[in-house]
């Protein structure tokens, strides 16, 4: 017994030391979290009040996983021997090690608290041929060709920049304000060198854009000295030289993780992005962009297979996965190995809480190098698509605009407009933008391999959260019909509300709330008087929100009886050449016919261009001409023996003064009808109103109504006639 147990040690050393000719960086994976000093209960001691509040706000609870692994494991892997503690994963419950002791790595193999000990790269010297890493697509950079021309009211001048952002109608964002202002973005790369200098990032430096940075290869705070890739990417975000180059969200924030080494390829770089991730996460960030992606190791023992993309499986999906638990909204590019042997995603872009983004041009042609979906789980990736096919990136020299390829660039662009559109629905969670945005693209109902879902379009998006997010109600009380809605809006916005009558040939406009300052909730009533229409017929109401010139959609529609009148219906006021209606309760068993008169007694209507409906309880009257002012209409239902008559109803046109445009009685743009008043006109001067009238020419109505403090100035010599005095 004792020898066999001396052969087993000696086996297991010699596995240790043959191990350690091959690795000098290891997973150390604990079995728990026991003895941790740290509570749920008190996050404040491992997380920043951005990191709480992010929870608080999307109702995610603090848990296991949020706690820090307990010192004591810590303090003891570090002490096992010559070792180094390079990073931490709280989240997947390891540590990332350097040693090259083997009787260290056999003691914390025994500790009662380690579950696995595996290598995850090779001593550094060891590296001879890494594989060719694929962070752009192959492709030499050239100046970026001159863009169609932009509208010249757009709040920002793109300059080269302006095809990327135009894809996906970015500028409607960022000409309502959403720039990226409060929101933090995690670049999570493989250097950002000279971003202390380029001026694509002067903006962003005099502002304090840039709040933190970390390199998980060398473990210190210096990023710009590193690869350039990091760089470009935050370029197509970040970047703000007004007329040459400006990117998705030049207002956002930033940390700057380095966590790919570029001199070999090792799944420690994985560890190394998880370490970040986490870091992002407890400083309260609420995006990740990522442009790295996995697949192939210079060891190929530790390579992945496509089966290995499931979603689930790999450090770097595991822990993008956990950081979409806490609430961030993870991007990842999908790859450059669309026309490569391997042209499946890469890691982390098969992650199945992450936006995974391939790359299309500007003519929304997909771009051969993407790679191709699914994941092996058969979860559709990539999600979507951005320009990534002769994108514009920052020159490594000069920082200006040159020519890129590779989904490292549609990513970060797609994450610069997506935080822009987050910022603008902060109460809708990350997943659900995610959605969001997949809905709005172009092959939303139909899906492929290599554009997934499509090309975003965010101000579809935006409509879309805009609706999903107001509510409304209306009843109709007695003769009043009540609103009541929610919407969220801003300066250049309104909210109309329209109505349908029985002889309304479209929609009318009875009410339109114009909203000033800033995006957020307003909360809006409006009471319309149906006291001058009789009762008995449905009303058509919707609800109409207009944002700038170009964008104008529903939000809500309503099909209401009139049933209960409040008062008989003497008289109806509209219009000149408007439509109208009178209507009577149906009696069962009796016939109904409509009377005129004129002025000279009652008489039956007949249909007409004018009349419809004269033998139905509902009669229409359209087109009618000035002259009718006066006219009265009645029902009489008879079931043959007996008759009964309704009350007459007067009609009369009104049109009120409004001094929109000008001073001038005789514009057609100041009166409500649209039309200068005639002697078949009721005219109204209400008291407050931009300009009180005044008469230029010899003028006419048949009634004149003016409130108190109103003036109405006739010119000398000329006159206002009021027939019906």
């Amino acid at each position: 017994m004792k020898k066999c147990f001396l052969l087993s040690t000696f086996l297991f050393l010699l596995g240790i030391a043959n191990t350690h000719a091959q690795f000098s960086r290891y997973i150390i994976r604990f079995k728990n979290k026991n003895g941790t000093p740290y509570t749920t209960g008190n996050p404040a001691s491992f997380l920043t009040q951005r990191a709480i509040d992010r929870r608080t706000k999307y109702n995610i609870a603090i848990d296991e996983t949020d706690l820090p692994i307990p010192p004591r494991y810590l303090d003891s892997i570090r002490l096992a021997g010559n070792v180094s503690i390079l990073n931490v994963s709280k989240w997947l419950n390891q540590v990332c090690i350097l040693t090259t002791d083997a009787v260290a790595l056999n003691k914390i193999n025994g500790f009662a608290f380690v579950q696995s000990a595996s290598g995850i790269a090779a001593r550094p010297a060891a590296v001879t041929q890494p594989v060719n890493k694929q962070l752009d697509a192959p492709s030499f950079f050239t100046p970026a060709s001159t863009n169609a021309v932009q509208n010249t009211s757009d709040v920002y001048s793109y300059g080269a920049a302006f095809d990327q952002v135009h894809l996906h109608n970015a500028e409607f964002l960022h000409n309502y304000n959403f720039r990226g202002q409060g929101m933090q973005l995690a670049v999570i790369d493989a250097g950002f060198a000279n971003y202390l200098t380029l001026p694509t990032f002067d903006s962003a430096r005099v502002n304090n854009q840039i709040l933190g940075t970390w390199d998980f290869v060398t473990n210190d705070n210096s990023v710009n000295e590193d690869d350039s890739h990091g760089m470009k990417c935050l370029s197509t975000i970040a970047a703000n030289m007004p007329g040459s180059f400006v990117g998705s969200a030049p207002a956002a924030s930033f940390y700057l993780y380095r966590t790919e080494d570029v001199a070999s390829e090792y799944p420690v770089e994985e560890q190394n992005w998880a370490a970040a991730a986490e870091r992002a996460d407890s400083l309260g960030v609420d995006i990740i962009t990522t442009s790295l992606g996995y697949t192939s190791f210079d060891n190929s023992s530790l390579s992945h297979t496509y089966a290995d993309m499931n979603g689930n499986s790999t450090i770097m999906a595991r822990a993008a996965n956990a950081a979409a638990k806490k609430g961030i909204l993870v991007l990842a590019a999908a790859g450059n190995d669309g026309n490569a042997p391997w042209h499946y995603i890469a890691t982390a872009g098969d992650a199945d809480s992450a936006l995974t983004i391939g790359a299309v041009n500007s003519s929304r042609q997909v771009a051969s190098f993407s790679s191709y979906g699914p994941n092996s789980d058969g979860q559709i990736k990539p999600d979507i698509a951005a320009i990534g096919s002769n994108a514009t990136v920052a020159a490594t020299s000069t920082g200006q605009p040159v020519s890129g390829n590779g989904t490292s660039f549609a990513t970060p662009i797609m994450a610069g407009i997506t935080t822009c559109l987050w910022q603008a629905f902060p109460e809708i969670k990350n997943m659900d933008i995610i959605q969001g945005l997949r809905q709005s693209a172009d092959r939303f109902s139909n899906p492929d391999d290599r554009s997934g879902y499509g090309i975003p379009d965010v101000k579809k998006a935006f409509v879309n959260f805009t609706r999903q997010l107001h509510t409304s109600s209306a009843i109709i009380n007695s003769c009043h019909a009540f609103f009541s809605y929610t919407v969220k809006a801003a300066a250049g916005m309104n909210v109309v509300i329209e109505r349908m009558l029985p002889s309304d040939p479209a929609y009318l406009v009875v009410s339109n709330t114009a909203f000033t300052g800033g995006f957020y909730t307003r909360s809006v009533n409006y009471n319309d008087d149906l006291s001058g229409y009789n009762s008995g017929v449905n009303i058509r109401y919707r609800i109409k929100m207009n944002i700038g010139n170009d964008t104008s959609f529903y939000l809500d529609s309503f099909n209401m009886p009139y049933n209960s009148q409040c008062t008989a219906v003497t008289e109806r006021k509209i219009c000149a050449g408007a439509a109208t209606y009178f209507s009577v309760d149906s009696l069962a068993g009796y016939t109904c016919h409509w009377q005129v008169d004129t002025g000279s007694g009652f008489v039956d209507i007949t249909n007409s261009s004018i009349y419809n409906g004269v033998s139905t309880r509902l009669l229409i009257l359209r087109n009618l001409p000035p002259n009718f002012y006066g006219y009265q209409y009645r029902c009489v239902q008879t079931n043959g023996s007996n008759s009964i008559i309704s009350t007459a109803a007067r009609l009369k046109f009104s049109s009120e003064w409004t001094g929109t445009v000008s001073t001038a009685w005789e514009d057609a743009a100041n009166w409500s009808c649209g039309a200068v008043p005639s002697q078949y006109t009721d005219v109204t001067i209400p008291g407050e109103v931009p300009n009180f009238p005044v008469i230029n020419t010899n003028a006419t109505c048949h009634s004149l109504l003016t409130l108190p403090g109103v003036s109405v100035i006739v010119k000398t010599g000329l006159r206002l006639d009021i027939s019906g005095h």
